[in-house]
């Protein structure tokens, strides 16, 4: 409809090359060659769209826009290879010592030893013989009242004699708990001085007794001494086997 008007309306126009004389509100004469009583036509069908025109120019940049949210993260990558083992580095300086430690518990020693000698030839047969004569006894574990040693550290123990034997022969045993353990026996040679000895090792418990005693008649009662020959007893403790 707004191109019918359109059409309309520069029909209605003067030409122009005319010049119009014409005082405001006269009649404008009709075109030369027009019929009267003339009719506009029928408007013809709309033309065919052109073609697009070229591209405008790049605009000016617009200002920076604010930073965005963080995006999430995504998921984890794999493992890369280990790397290659680097040279070894050089020593370092030696550190600051640390403090003293606080001393620790001493150790206790458990000592029972003992060695005595025979001071009299007067012995009693079957009866502990009593050595008097102390060499070492610092414990007192050895009783020379009656001629036994009494254990009082549990553990094994070392036990020797040395016996001089003269004008008689000798039988001795060692003793343990009133048994005898070890058995010696030593003939006398006429107008000479012989020995007899024996050791043994023997675990102990606290309270058992040891002790050395002539067995049997009189006559095998030949343990002697004097100054210048001993007949001597001997213990002491091994280890001993206290929890």
């Amino acid at each position: 409809m707004l191109l019918l008007g359109a059409v309309l309306l520069l029909l209605a126009l003067p030409s122009l090359g005319q010049e119009t004389t014409e005082k405001p509100g006269a009649l404008l004469p009709m075109p030369k060659g027009a019929c009267a009583g003339w009719m506009a036509g029928i408007p013809g069908h709309p033309g065919h769209n052109g073609t697009p025109g070229r591209d405008g120019r790049d605009g000016v940049p617009g200002e920076k826009g604010e930073k965005g949210d963080t995006g999430l993260t995504g998921p984890k990558g794999d493992t890369g290879e280990s790397g290659v083992t680097g040279v070894e580095g050089p020593r370092g300086f030696p550190g600051i010592p640390g403090r003293k430690g606080e001393p620790g518990e001493s150790a206790y020693v458990y000592r029972s030893a003992f060695s005595v000698g025979l001071e009299t030839r007067v012995t009693v047969p079957n009866m502990p013989i009593r050595f008097t004569k102390i060499f070492y006894n610092q414990q007192n574990h050895y009783d020379v009242t009656t001629g036994k040693f009494h254990c009082n550290i549990p553990g094994l123990y070392y036990f020797s004699f040395h016996i001089t034997v003269y004008l008689k022969d000798v039988k001795v045993s060692l003793y343990k708990k009133d048994k005898a353990v070890l058995f010696t026996y030593d003939q006398y040679q006429d107008k000479n001085v012989d020995q007899a000895s024996g050791s043994v090792l023997l675990y102990l418990e606290k309270g058992d007794q040891v002790w050395l005693q002539a067995y049997g008649d009189e006559e095998n009662n030949g343990v002697y001494a004097d100054n210048v020959n001993d007949s001597i007893f001997t213990g002491f403790l091994l280890y001993h086997n206290i929890e």
